[in-house]
């Protein structure tokens, strides 16, 4: 894994996990603080989820700082916190033990090749980490390859919108904050994804979520170039989109939320 780790600028040389893990490593407290995501109206849902199972064994896959791994440990059996980050799951490491967790275990990988054999997890859920991957598709089939039988998959990402101008504005401002931004998906092509990985969806579910601008670029570090391409996209988009993601004068702005749960 290089090395290169400058502030508000990732080497131009990297592969696309390298530049995940230098975007997030550094900033691994960050997220362990970050009210949008240590917050969520989805954990509840996640926690009854959870409950139906006797004990389960869990995957908290694209962990981040491990705000669903300690939703999930007090009802687990085992909690396994998996990210490609070395750096945020020793975030999540330090923050099991103080939270008195012992049932957490932090394993470093990618989301396209899962290192568990068939038939491992009984629930295994995504939140706020799928936009990074590079091949969701792939991904999901892994997913449903270590889930045993009757097992449920819960995925939680921010949602594109569904027509086009919103979602190509969407897209730009969130690689222009994050170069490691692959794509948002919209509830269609997160529907149609599913299906072509053999998983049957019980359940969709969509929230908003308000995004402190000053804080949604904090987290990324986004360059000051980057910060003024934002702005100035966002006071020339048209007023259909401004009205859809309810731009406010400060940058700040509300986007979808989606929550798909599938059964095995």
């Amino acid at each position: 894994m290089s090395n290169n780790h400058h502030t508000g600028n990732i080497d131009n040389h990297l592969t696309h996990n390298q530049r995940v893990d230098s975007q997030f490593g550094s900033q691994a407290e960050h997220y362990l603080n970050s009210d949008v995501h240590a917050n969520g109206q989805e954990f509840a849902a996640v926690t009854t989820l959870i409950r139906q199972y006797d004990t389960p064994k869990v995957l908290d896959l694209g962990c981040g700082a491990g705000h669903i791994s300690f939703c999930a440990a007090p009802f687990a059996e085992q909690v396994i916190a998996y990210d490609l980050s070395e750096d945020m799951l020793g975030v999540v490491a330090s923050t099991a033990v103080q939270k008195g967790f012992n049932n957490i275990e932090t394993l470093q990988g990618i989301a396209e090749s899962l290192p568990f054999v068939d038939n491992s997890f009984d629930v295994v859920i995504s939140r706020f980490s799928a936009h990074h991957w590079q091949d969701v598709p792939l991904a999901l089939r892994e997913m449903r390859r270590v889930c045993q039988p009757k097992a449920t998959i819960i995925m939680i990402d921010i949602m594109a919108p569904a027509y086009p101008l919103s979602d190509t504005f969407l897209q730009t401002i969130e690689i222009l904050r994050d170069n490691s931004h692959v794509r948002d998906y919209s509830a269609a092509q997160w529907q149609l994804m599913f299906g072509q990985a053999g998983l049957n969806i019980s359940k969709v579910q969509t929230h908003k979520l308000f995004l402190d601008f000053e804080s949604w670029v904090t987290r990324m570090r986004t360059p000051e170039h980057y910060l003024t391409a934002i702005k100035a996209l966002q006071q020339h988009i048209g007023s259909e989109t401004k009205e859809y993601f309810d731009l406010q004068a400060d940058g700040s702005f509300t986007t979808d939320v989606i929550m798909l749960i599938a059964d095995v």
